[in-house]
């Protein structure tokens, strides 16, 4: 699984003829997910990052069981760093059932230290018989549940119908069929075969750390450049590289009005410092900062003038842009964005702060000694990891006890 230079490769389609919902947090996507799974007749296929064995993985995996003994084909992948244990007996009973479970990348912690911490599987997918598919960043885990838990995350996730669910699919069962990462996957040259289901056009677009390095980063890139009145990037890890920064401050500079939405803090300590030595430097292009402040945030969503968004697992941050297996769907429809507008609007207008060039106060020499060092490390950080031994992944199907073991 080597970083070496590959072409990248070209973008996929945009599929038309598509219906969107926008999913806020585990309060609304719990439920459609789960009422999908139990309407499911053939087929269910999940990809998480992290699936915890608490009350949201538990009534994932009642719902997976009987889907199983309806007779549904149900496939199962969680990253074996994300998901790093489950007790024999929950998996065990999701292996009984028949279904199908797989581990990405499973390692053995050394004195109890997960460490497969880089080029992790980082995609949220959910495909149920081929028609209906859920795309974001919310885990199966109680703290996205933004009501029953005072630190449940802010998060998003869209439920899709239509054509590009074709391609959602093509993708996963590619994963499935080779080492979890879907490197060679192509998306198909002809449309598939799908009955139209609303008018939002649609590309979904990868992550790899094969030929498709870039491809999510060059998607946010061609639309800020193409951006003519509004940008809107609400990210909870924001700390991207120079080239998508230039292209921020150029929009500003010609006009646009574009507003970053970042945590006020973040579960990740070393985050929310990197972001915000990039202040100074948006703030001087006329770049609009606001941080949310009641939970974590862990969106990673945008919006570019009046029809175009994305949604998906990437964040905007070394690992997610130059390590991780990412999954995101890019939308033209003025219906959907007005809707993750509306929802962005109403979480600044209510839990956020505006950042301003007098909050930052002055430079320290501490400030001026470590902060330039910390964003060049940060920056570098990619291209060392990249350096280290690579191995070759591996999907471990768990089908017994043995494997079970291993995967916990």
């Amino acid at each position: 699984m080597s970083l070496r230079w590959r072409r990248p490769r070209p973008p996929g389609p945009w599929r038309p003829g598509n219906r969107l919902q926008l999913l806020e947090n585990g309060e609304q996507f719990f439920p459609r997910a789960f009422a999908a799974i139990a309407g499911a007749r053939s087929e269910v296929i999940i990809e998480t990052f992290i699936l915890f064995e608490d009350r949201v993985g538990r009534d994932l995996q009642r719902a997976l069981i009987q889907a199983a003994n309806r007779g549904v084909r149900v496939e199962l992948t969680v990253d074996g760093y994300g998901s790093p244990t489950f007790s024999p007996e929950f998996l065990s009973e999701l292996v009984g059932a028949g279904v199908r479970v797989h581990v990405f990348d499973p390692h053995r912690g050394v004195l109890g230290v997960r460490v497969n911490v880089f080029r992790r599987l980082h995609r949220k997918l959910l495909i149920v018989d081929g028609t209906r598919a859920f795309i974001g960043g919310i885990n199966y885990s109680v703290d996205h549940c933004a009501e029953s838990d005072p630190q449940g995350k802010q998060d998003y996730s869209v439920e899709i119908e239509g054509p590009v669910v074709g391609d959602l699919l093509s993708f996963a069962r590619a994963a499935l069929a080779g080492d979890g990462t879907g490197e060679r996957w192509r998306h198909p040259a002809a449309e598939p075969e799908r009955e139209r289901a609303g008018d939002a056009e649609v590309l979904f677009e990868l992550r790899d750390n094969r030929d498709r390095r870039t491809s999510i980063e060059r998607e946010y890139r061609r639309a800020i450049r193409e951006a003519k009145r509004e940008i809107v990037i609400a990210n909870a890890y924001f700390f991207p590289g120079w080239g998508l920064l230039r292209e921020l401050r150029r929009a500003a500079r010609r006009g646009v009005k574009v507003t970053l939405l970042v945590a006020a803090e973040s579960d990740t300590p070393i985050a929310h410092p990197a972001t915000r030595t990039l202040y100074r430097h948006l703030l001087r292009a006329h770049v609009d900062i606001v941080e949310y402040c009641e939970r974590p945030f862990h969106g990673k969503v945008a919006l570019i003038d009046e029809d175009w968004a994305t949604i998906g697992s990437s964040n905007l941050d070394p690992l997610s842009l130059s390590l991780n297996l990412e999954a995101n769907v890019f939308v033209r429809d003025k219906a959907f964005a007005a809707m993750l507008r509306e929802s962005l609007t109403a979480l600044r207008q209510r839990q956020c702060r505006q950042v301003d060039a007098k909050q930052l106060g002055r430079r320290g020499f501490w400030f001026t000694l470590t902060r330039p060092l910390l964003f060049h490390v940060l920056r570098r950080f990619p291209r060392w990891a990249g350096l280290l031994p690579a191995h070759t992944p591996r999907l471990l199907r768990v089908t017994s006890p043995v494997d079970v073991e291993q995967a916990t």
